[in-house]
């Protein structure tokens, strides 16, 4: 079976050649990706690509881009988009196990080519975006690599030795996989968790049969899987009278190698795909919701990032790694970056974090970080890991190839092109200003140890960017509000951070990498899906679970004073929450009015209303519930 297509392999004579010797091939897809991270799919069927094949590689397919998320540019009334595919990344075979080619009896695939949308001759969609980033910073970096020969000097290269720029990403999966229809108690999840019962602990039964399948298929692709292990949330399956294995609910984390950025952000959108089809080709359902159940720890998606240049004599040379790492954290780029990312984070963090379901997973207590601030790892001779921050630093004393950032933010469901699109960007800035200012190791570490109130050559003066410590544990929410910001809380507030930093929206548009039609049409998608959705479902979903909390106790079960009191205390918040009277209005209510009136400020004040009252009345009734006969 064929599982990619390189580079060197898209010529016309050579697909013909490969598409003719596996007929099982019976079908292409154009994969763009529009700005709200959702990859287009369409079944060609490969005898009409073969016959047009010269056009469609040099001309794409025209299709109706009302259809995709790019509001404000594609529009009723201007939707044609074409989608061209790239010619330099890889291609991937998706294959359809449930359906066997009458041809050799293999499973029938569609070749998937990853692409560009292209509305009135322009790039719009999200891996172009991502593309002119990489393109961008590697022009740029050249250029101040050609300024500053010092900084070369003390890689140990000249710069007529540099061949080229190369930028390095790579992202965990984390995901949840269940037996559809079935669901597992809370409290037995939350106490599994607190005691970490399944953390690392060995799979079993279909659960081990699929991951080990998506391992090898992996490797099959070419992926270079790295790990596969469960991951803190779960509970130990159960088994039925005829040796089934039942009401499975496990989280689980799969890595693979590192790759170039875009090549990274394709890699992540194939995988995820085949994980949902393997598990559910076995009878599971697969959860990549940032926050699937309440109260439960959530996937997050770290991403790392990296910097290297390649030399004429093939050797690389990471460019975050210091000179020796037993005097210095990072480089001067390696700090330069690093800053770039926490200084513009309030224009990155819209981007990251774009849902109602990543702010359920973005809160105190479950080891998600809320905060912009960083860690550099301890002392230089022992690096170590701080998971209650932003950006983690990788480093290794022994081994300068590692060292990387790691965002800790994203979710399964962030869209990777933009978020490393605007990392990069950010990571740029930060490299030209203090490369521009002459900075040494030395004053980097001093700045980005600043503290509140001191000054600084790039950073801003109110505010902390490093802390080696828990800083859930640190410091109160105040506390953590001054030294690093106040966190939003919905997407709404996160939206505001482009109009609130138009300043630092600036260096998401250097190079024209990001527009302001993009960046509008990201907010206008945003804006829509969190509106229809706080209306549409949210508040349809909490009505349902509020009319699940019924009255249980009478005077015959023995009811105390407590369990009277703890009912009373339902009914009140129940009736705050969704019930109207003729002169007062319920939250719920309320919130739909805010929205349908636009009203958006209003709006998101009362959904952070919801959700606190949300989470009591859920343990009140928790509570209740166990007091009873």
């Amino acid at each position: 079976m064929l599982y990619t297509i390189k580079p060197e392999y898209h010529g016309i004579s050579d697909l013909k050649k490969i598409l003719e010797e596996h007929p099982e091939i019976q079908f292409v897809s154009f994969m763009g990706v529009d700005i709200g991270g959702n990859g287009t799919d369409e079944k060609i069927p490969i005898k009409l690509f073969i016959k047009d094949m010269e056009d469609m590689l040099r001309y794409g397919i025209q299709t109706d881009g009302s259809s995709v998320e790019l509001q404000g540019i594609a529009d009723l009334n201007d939707a044609r988009v074409d989608i061209l595919p790239d010619l330099d990344c890889n291609w991937f075979v998706d294959y359809n196990y449930e359906y066997l080619s009458d041809e050799n009896g293999l499973p029938v695939g569609t070749l998937k080519i990853p692409s560009f949308i292209i509305h009135s001759e322009k790039q719009v969609c999200s891996r172009s975006i991502l593309k002119r980033a990489t393109n961008n910073f590697k022009e740029q970096l050249s250029e101040i690599l050609k300024r500053n020969p010092e900084i070369c000097k003390g890689f140990g290269f000249r710069y007529d030795e540099l061949k080229e720029v190369l930028l390095t990403s790579a992202t965990e999966l984390e995901m949840w996989v269940k037996t559809p229809e079935q669901s597992a108690d809370f409290e037995e999840l939350h106490t599994s968790q607190v005691l970490k019962e399944q953390y690392w602990k060995r799979t079993m039964g279909t659960v081990r049969t699929v991951l080990e399948k998506i391992m090898d298929l992996l490797e099959c692709y070419d992926l270079k899987p790295e790990m596969a292990h469960k991951e803190v949330g779960g509970i130990t399956n159960k088994i039925d009278a005829k040796g089934r294995i039942t009401h499975v609910m496990e989280q689980l984390e799969i890595d693979w190698r590192f790759s170039e950025a875009l090549q990274t952000a394709d890699n992540e959108m194939f995988v995820r795909e085949l994980i949902e089809d393997q598990f559910r080709h076995h009878g599971l359902e697969v959860l990549f919701k940032a926050k699937p159940i309440e109260g439960v720890a959530g996937n997050g998606e770290h991403t790392h990032l990296g910097a290297a240049i390649k030399l004429k004599n093939g050797k690389r040379v990471n460019l975050f790694a210091p000179r020796d790492a037993r005097d210095d954290y990072l480089s001067e780029i390696g700090y330069g970056a690093l800053m770039g990312i926490l200084k513009n984070y309030e224009v990155i963090n819209p981007i990251v974090t774009a849902t109602n379901d990543a702010f359920n997973r973005l809160k105190p207590g479950f080891e998600a970080p809320v905060c912009i601030v960083t860690s550099l790892g301890g002392t230089k001779e022992q690096p170590s890991r701080n998971r209650s921050v932003l950006v983690g630093v990788i480093r290794d004393i022994n081994n300068p190839g590692v060292v990387r950032f790691e965002l800790r933010a994203p979710n399964p469901y962030s869209n990777t092109y933009l978020v490393l699109a605007s990392c990069y960007q950010a990571m740029l800035d930060g490299i030209k200003n203090v490369t521009d200012a002459g900075l040494s190791c030395g004053d980097l570490e001093k700045e980005i140890s600043k503290k509140y109130g001191d000054d600084a050559v790039y950073l801003e003066k109110y505010r902390e960017y490093r802390s080696e410590e828990d800083v859930f544990e640190k410091y109160s929410s105040e506390e953590r509000s001054r030294l690093y910001g106040t966190a939003p809380a919905t997407v709404w507030e996160n939206l505001r951070g482009f109009t609130d930093n138009r300043l630092k929206q600036q260096v998401l548009k250097s190079g024209d990498v990001f527009t302001d039609g993009l960046i509008n049409s990201f907010k206008e998608s945003t804006l829509e899906k969190w509106k229809n959705e706080l209306k549409g479902r949210i508040i349809h979903d909490n009505i349902m679970l509020l009319k699940t909390f019924i009255k249980l106790h009478n005077e015959q079960d023995h009811a105390t004073d407590l369990d009277v009191v703890n009912w009373e205390k339902i009914v009140y918040l129940k009736t705050k929450l969704m019930k109207d009277s003729m002169t007062k209005k319920s939250i719920f209510t309320k919130i739909t009015t805010a929205l349908d009136e636009d009203d958006y400020n209003a709006a998101s004040d009362l959904q952070k209303q919801m959700n606190q009252l949300m989470t009591e009345i859920r343990k009140l009734y928790i509570e209740y519930k166990n007091n009873i006969f």
